[in-house]
Order: structure tokens, then C-alpha cells, then sequence
């Protein structure tokens, strides 16, 4: 990372643009895109199973990880990349061991987006001038500085080459700095890039997030939506309540939830659906966004089912606003008994559902404000739920963040980055990491998150059986890999692994053919050959999942699709058949193809 020219600029931003994504990018450029990134087999998606998230080979994993606005005020970028270059700052959070990222936008940044007319950014440069922008990596071959979605392209790129997995966040309908305030996800207006007055409705609220869905479906670096920040009461102008029922009313935010969260799953069936509550039900109040009392008499149910819904409270010490709960001496059990359990606790002792703490962080005080801070993380701790702490920006009036402040070294050129160390001593034992080691978890199967950190293949093949992890406080599993190529490590990692593997040598297989009649070859099949070499290994594995991932980009032979069919024979080609490699490799099974009893 440098200060440079225009020259420089146009050089450095033409390789650029070779790996991201412009608003105006083809459906086949956009794959193209995917299968030039670092890990490009668009295998990391998660999905639901009662109370716990699980990767596509039934892996538990633990989404933890922190809020970075800016893509929802009006200088349409994360903040602080005006004073810090955005690798430094992607590499020091996965560094520090965040595996996700949320991102609050507005659906006015999205319509934008989708009208192929994305906003400029703000602030990222003194003068705003190309010349001497910081950031390197936001200059277009022109010289200009990229736009929004640029940028945003170029920051995903980042979250994937260290490990990171984010989400967007509606924070508000129009890009404003303060429209947290609002409690609505329709009823605000602002003037589109195209120069129309636009008011939001909940049909442009869900077209908006429609097309993003579709639009990044096939970057497994994007895995989700929170449809809606912290929907509330009138405070802060909304003319109604957000309200949770079974009506058809506008304002019944569980409907528009519902009706969102089909919309995104007929785009891409794999996406995370992220459910904030209300602020009031039933006559009980809560934060705003917090209350999900009305998931127990009507939850969110997509025409799909609940395999993508995670729901997402928020919740605040007192420092942000005084409740009654913090009105004694406090505990744990005080906290469950006044408020947490019956808003939002139950969702996970009673395995219904996932958590994620969307929101929750706050000044370190010295008392009643990190006592709740300590209280909250170990619960979440000790029941796998999962969180991002808001956040890592300085200038959130009410809870300050991680970052102390970022400057930029013009003399050196580099970024200084002044972490509240304090605070993030607090925070650091709730991200997910290795009981002994320490080893910070990721959760892409080939990239490790940062630089003391592992991939999720990683994890469970060297450690969740033998150190575990502090998830649920502290436990031990199994666990199966996700065989799509080599592990993308660290330097140092990589040595690790490769002295590793001088000891080891890898015990000959014999491959069990099946004798199946078939009018494209005849005779014995040698199933799981998906590359057609006469040899069944990880190689094939890695073939079957390549071609799920993007079959247009990664063909397979008539032959080899004949021979990945290698679990359930005439069941369709599916992530089950490289299992069944993986397994066969491994003599975990002896014979391919696996068949179902």
C-alpha cells in the first residue's frame, strides 16, 4: 500500500479489475469473476438445523465477528478507509480473529446499485483527489476513484483473501447517518442516481435485496441478508409500529420478513435469512430490534422452510439506555429471568432456532456497562450463539468501538491501526477459537482466517477432535472435511503442513469397480473418476464439487458425469457424491458407488 499517481493508479487498478465484479458485469463474466477469486469453489454456505449453524457437510460453525458502517450513511463507504488502506484493515480484523463482518447499507445504495448507477464514495482521500488517494486499490484505469459498488467489490475480494465471511444489513431506507433512528423498512424517500424521486415501498425494499442476492450467488464471501435494523416503534418518525402478527398490515414486520425472505430464497436458495424482532409484543418491551417474543406463536416460515433463518436481536447495556433489568445487582440469572430469556433467550434452549447478536458492545466503564458486557459474552459463549459487536468504527457516539484510530504513514506507507486493547481483551474470548492452541477458526473451507488462524478444513481434521473449541464453553467433535483443493495458509502454515506431511506417507487404495450396464461406456464402471484418469482420489472430489459450484466455467466429460454419480446412483450429481470420494479416500468406506439403504 502506497501513495502514487495517476499513472501508477491506472496500472494497479487495471490488474484490479480483472478479479472484481462492475455493476454492468454479465451473468458469465460474474462467474467468471468467482473462478478467478482465491477460494473458488463456492462451497462455504451455511445452513440451519434447530439452534445451530452447520457448513454443507454438517460441520457446526460459529459465525463470530463485528459491525463496520459506513456503506449506510452518505459517504457510501465503510468509514475510517479515509484515513487507513483497506488491506491493512481487512488483514488486521481477520488478524485479530473475526471471522464475519457485517456491513449496514441502505436500499437506497442498493437501488443504485441495481439501476446499474452506483453512488460515489466520500471522504476516502484528502481533496478527493486520485493523486494521492490512500487507497490504491480504489482507483479505476481512468484515474477516478470507484464508485460504491466498486469498492465494495474490492473489499469482498479482501474478506476472501484472509478468511472473512460477511453480510449486509438494511440500516435504514435512505443512505443517512442517523437513519437508525427510523423504525420502518418503507416510508422513506430520496432522488436515484437516475434522477426519479423514490419513495420506498416494501416491494422496492425486496427488489433491492432480490437482486443482490442474485447478483452475488455465486460468491460464497457474501453469505447473507438482515433484512431490516432494529424495526421499532414511531421514535424517530416512522408514522406506525413495526408490529409482529399473522395480518396482512403494512407494518407487520413478520409478514414483510417472510415475504423478503422468499423473494431473496428464489435468488439464492443458500443465502442466510437474518430476522431482527420488534421493540414491543405481547405489552413487553425491548431494545429496538430485540424482541422476538412472537417467534414462539408465529415465526418467519419461507415457502423453502427454516433452514436459512437465523433470527438476530440486539442488546445493549446502560450505558447506551438505562432498562429496568439493570435497576439491582444484576446477574446473569437476573438478566434471563427480567428480560433475555422470554424475548429472545428461549429461541436456543429450546432448539428452535439459531441466534445471532446482531448488535451489542458498548464503553468500557469500569462498571455496570462492561459487568453486562462480561455477562452477555459468556452466555453467548457458553450456548453457541452466535454475534457481531458493534463495531469496529471510534465514531459511534454511544459505544465507541475497537479502533481507537487509524492513521496512514505517508513515510513508510503504512497503516497504524490503535486498537482499544481494553476492549478487545473483552471481546476476544468470545470469537471462536481453539481451546489450547488459541488458533483463531474461520469459516471458508481452504482459506485459514488471518495470520494465527485456521480454515474450517483445517479444524476439523487437526483439531476439534483433539483441543476442541470454547464454542458451548468449551467442547470436542467430529467432523469431515470439505475436499476442494488445497488449503490456502499462511507462511507459516504452510511450513507446518508440509513437514507434516514429509512424516506421513499415504497408504495405496484399490478401487472397487461396480459391474452397471450403460449405454454410454458398457461394462464395469469405475465410479467416483469424475476427471476420467482411471483413479479415484481427492482429485475427483475436487472435480465433482467444482463443477456443482459452476458447471459452465468447470465441465465435465458424458463419461465423467456418468462416473461422479457415485453416491445413490441416478440421484443427480450433488456435494454427497464428493463425499463419498472424500470417504473412499480416506477407506472410511470401501467400496464406491455408496448406495442408499
Amino acid at each position: 500500500m502506497k501513495i502514487f499517481t495517476r499513472a501508477a493508479a491506472a496500472v494497479s487498478a487495471a490488474v484490479l479489475t480483472a478479479v472484481i465484479a462492475a455493476p454492468a458485469m454479465t451473468a458469465e463474466q460474474t462467474a467468471d469473476m468467482t473462478a478467478s477469486a482465491v477460494d473458488t469453489n463456492n462451497d462455504d454456505w451455511l445452513h440451519a438445523k434447530g439452534s445451530r449453524l452447520y457448513d454443507m457437510n454438517g460441520n457446526e460453525v460459529w459465525l463470530t465477528g463485528a459491525n463496520w458502517f459506513g456503506y449506510n450513511c452518505t459517504e457510501c463507504v465503510p468509514h475510517y478507509l479515509w484515513s487507513g488502506d483497506v488491506d491493512d484493515l481487512v488483514r488486521s480484523i481477520a488478524d485479530r480473529g473475526m471471522n464475519v463482518i457485517r456491513f449496514p447499507v441502505s436500499t437506497e445504495l442498493l437501488y443504485n446499485w441495481m439501476i446499474g448507477d452506483p453512488d460515489p464514495i466520500g471522504s476516502v482521500n484528502p481533496n478527493n483527489d486520485p493523486a494521492y488517494c490512500i487507497n490504491e486499490e480504489f482507483i479505476n484505469p481512468d484515474g477516478s476513484i470507484m464508485n460504491s459498488q466498486e469498492t465494495f467489490n474490492v473489499i469482498l475480494a479482501k474478506c476472501k483473501e484472509y478468511g472473512l465471511k460477511a453480510f449486509i444489513d438494511i440500516h435504514s431506507p435512505e443512505s443517512n447517518n442517523a437513519g437508525h433512528n427510523y423504525g420502518l423498512w418503507y416510508g422513506k424517500s430520496f432522488t436515484g442516481r437516475d434522477g426519479k424521486e423514490i419513495t420506498v415501498d416494501t416491494d422496492l425494499w425486496i427488489e433491492t435485496l432480490a437482486w443482490a442476492a442474485d447478483y452475488y450467488k455465486n460468491d460464497d464471501t457474501l453469505i447473507g441478508f438482515d433484512l431490516k435494523n432494529e424495526p421499532h416503534s414511531t421514535y424517530g418518525g416512522a408514522p406506525v409500529d413495526a408490529i409482529w402478527d399473522t395480518s396482512n398490515a403494512e407494518n407487520n414486520w413478520r409478514k414483510a420478513a417472510e415475504d423478503c425472505a422468499n423473494a431473496i430464497l428464489g435468488k439464492n436458495p443458500n443465502a442466510l435469512i437474518l430476522v431482527e424482532g420488534v421493540e414491543g409484543y405481547g405489552g413487553h418491551g425491548a431494545w429496538w430490534g430485540g424482541n422476538l417474543r412472537g417467534v414462539a406463536d408465529c415465526p418467519v416460515v419461507p415457502e423453502s422452510g427454516t433452514s436459512q433463518i437465523v433470527y438476530s436481536p440486539h442488546d445493549y447495556g446502560p450505558i447506551v439506555s438505562a432498562q429496568t433489568w439493570f435497576e439491582k445487582d444484576f446477574t446473569e440469572q437476573t438478566l434471563l429471568d427480567d428480560y433475555w430469556y422470554d424475548t429472545w433467550a428461549y429461541i436456543v434452549d429450546k432448539d428452535m432456532h439459531p441466534l445471532l447478536i446482531g448488535e451489542w458492545g458498548g464503553r468500557m466503564d469500569g462498571g455496570d456497562n462492561e459487568k453486562w458486557m462480561r455477562l452477555l459474552r459468556d452466555y453467548m459463549i457458553k450456548n453457541h450463539i452466535n454475534h457481531t459487536f458493534w463495531c469496529l468504527n471510534d465514531d459511534s457516539g454511544d459505544t465507541g468501538g475497537l479502533w481507537k484510530s487509524i492513521q496512514f504513514q505517508g513515510m513508510d506507507n503504512t497503516t497504524v491501526i490503535e486498537w482499544d486493547e481494553e476492549k478487545y481483551e473483552l471481546f476476544e474470548p468470545s470469537l471462536w477459537q481453539t481451546l489450547e492452541s488459541g488458533k483463531f477458526i474461520g469459516l471458508d473451507h481452504q482459506t485459514a482466517l488471518g495470520a494465527n488462524g485456521l480454515s474450517l478444513n483445517q479444524f476439523y481434521a487437526d483439531y476439534a477432535s483433539t483441543e476442541g473449541s470454547n464454542i458451548d464453553g468449551g467442547t470436542k467433535s467430529g467432523g469431515t472435511p470439505v475436499v476442494t483443493g488445497p488449503a490456502v495458509t499462511t507462511e507459516a502454515q504452510n511450513q507446518t503442513t508440509t513437514a507434516a506431511k514429509t512424516e506421513q506417507t499415504k497408504p495405496s487404495t484399490t478401487v472397487t469397480t461396480a459391474a452397471v450396464s450403460s449405454d454410454h461406456i458398457g461394462g464395469d464402471l469405475l465410479y467416483g473418476d469424475a476427471n476420467c484418469d482411471n483413479t479415484v482420489d481427492i482429485a475427483d472430489a475436487t472435480k465433482i464439487l467444482q463443477y456443482i459450484g459452476n458447471g459452465d466455467k468447470y465441465t465435465l466429460s458424458a463419461e465423467g458425469e456418468l462416473l461422479a454419480d457415485c453416491y445413490d446412483p441416478g440421484s443427480g450429481i450433488t456435494a454427497m457424491d464428493a463425499l463419498a470420494v472424500q470417504k473412499f479416500d480416506a477407506k472410511v468406506i470401501k467400496d464406491l458407488p455408496e448406495l442408499v439403504k
